[in-house]
């Protein structure tokens, strides 16, 4: 993709088919504060570069019917998502529509280089099966804070190795095309913005828990990052006072008493201690535990499980009333792979946010679960790219 939208016009066009799929210069008119004969000239202009195409005609709205236009069919983005312990890789259309996925297990304390090759080589698979020539341009999440207009990570607390490495401009060599970074929350909210359960919401806050705590803040449907892109660190606000050592150096942050790596550590304790037969069993079993255990020994009844399910709920539910309070989202949308903990989960944090910020801030607030699961973060992804590329240059 050599083209780029040659102002603020155009964007928004190519904008409204990504979001919108193809449609008809009248419904376009409708959409954009231009008069007809601009918007001729606009769309015409876009279908000289190659980035929109016309594709038939439209149903007649009384009188001559007008042609469809759609996003060059041929584009395709990479959308990469890197977890603590794997790797999501995407390629999308135009329209952010998913052609293939694949995932892999990686632990991203392996270091850059390592998992760059792992991406590298899923890409390739992707390219391989034909989904795609090559790729316009990639979006890449990673599991920490990052320098967002260089695409440095920043001293990111679960990634060793990774400070200050130029993924951006790595990755853009490797890939032959532009490629964007940010957090991987604020790509799962993007995600769930573009194609999940935040469509219709402007301003709402993205929960991820996983091995790590993280919140995308989207704020008049535009994802904040803060003056140095750490907004929505919220895994290292304090929970407990005084409470458990965190690997960022504090002590109580609500990661180090809830996340999926806290859980398996107090699961493995409470089987040690014969408080949970069915953990223990699973812990003999396996000779580890994870949350997935937790969240299957919760589905079987077990007591000790379930407590655990809860009390991290409400350590999360804490930290979100006081969000809820300062923000006043139109919604909160808890992500990640503890969401395997299901609606236990969800209503000790739906308890503690509703009994702890004003009524007037919670009266119509929804918090509901995720809709994408793993896809959330490589659509993400590819919206962060496009919305680079169909920016103007």
């Amino acid at each position: 993709m050599t083209a780029r939208p040659a102002n603020a016009h155009q964007a928004r066009l190519l904008t409204l088919l990504r979001d919108g799929g193809p449609n008809s210069r009248a419904q376009l008119g409708d959409q954009v504060d231009l008069s007809r004969s601009k918007l001729a000239v606009e769309v015409d202009r876009l279908l000289e570069t190659g980035l929109v195409v016309a594709d038939g005609l439209a149903a007649s709205r009384g009188g001559r019917r007008s042609h469809n236009i759609r996003l060059a069919p041929g584009l395709r983005f990479l959308g990469v998502d890197i977890g603590a312990t794997s790797v999501d890789v995407a390629v999308t259309n135009a329209e952010l529509e998913i052609l293939g996925h694949l995932n892999q297990p990686m632990d991203v304390r392996e270091g850059p280089v390592a998992v760059f090759e792992q991406v590298l080589s899923m890409a390739a698979k992707l390219r391989a099966s034909g989904l795609a020539e090559g790729f316009d341009g990639a979006g890449i999440g990673v599991p920490g804070p990052v320098r967002f207009p260089e695409g440095v990570p920043v001293a990111p607390p679960i990634m060793p190795g990774w400070d200050g490495f130029p993924v951006r401009e790595a990755l853009s060599q490797e890939l032959g095309c532009p490629v964007m970074v940010d957090n991987d929350v604020n790509l799962m909210a993007m995600g769930e913005q573009h194609a999940g359960v935040a469509r219709s919401v402007d301003d709402f806050l993205c929960v991820k828990i996983g091995t790590g705590i993280g919140c995308g803040i989207v704020v008049g449907g535009q994802v904040h990052r803060g003056a140095t892109g750490s907004a929505g660190d919220i895994g290292h606000i304090q929970a407990v006072p005084d409470g458990r050592p965190c690997a960022c150096g504090n002590r109580g942050c609500l990661e180090a008493h809830f996340s999926g790596a806290a859980l398996a550590r107090d699961a493995q304790e409470a089987a040690q201690q014969g408080q949970s037969e069915e953990l223990a069993g699973r812990l003999a079993a396996h000779g580890t535990l994870t949350a997935s255990d937790v969240a299957a020994a919760a589905v079987a009844g077990d007591a000790t499980a379930l407590g655990l399910i809860r009390e991290g709920g409400n350590h999360t539910g804490q930290v979100i009333a006081g969000l809820v309070s300062f923000f006043n989202p139109g919604l909160v949308v808890i992500g990640g792979g503890v969401t395997g903990l299901g609606h236990t989960l969800l209503a000790a944090i739906r308890t503690q946010v509703y009994r702890q910020s004003l009524p007037l801030a919670t009266g119509n607030l929804p918090i509901v679960l995720g809709e994408l699961g793993p896809s959330a973060g490589v659509i993400g992804a590819a919206r962060l790219i496009s919305d680079h590329l169909f920016s103007p240059a």
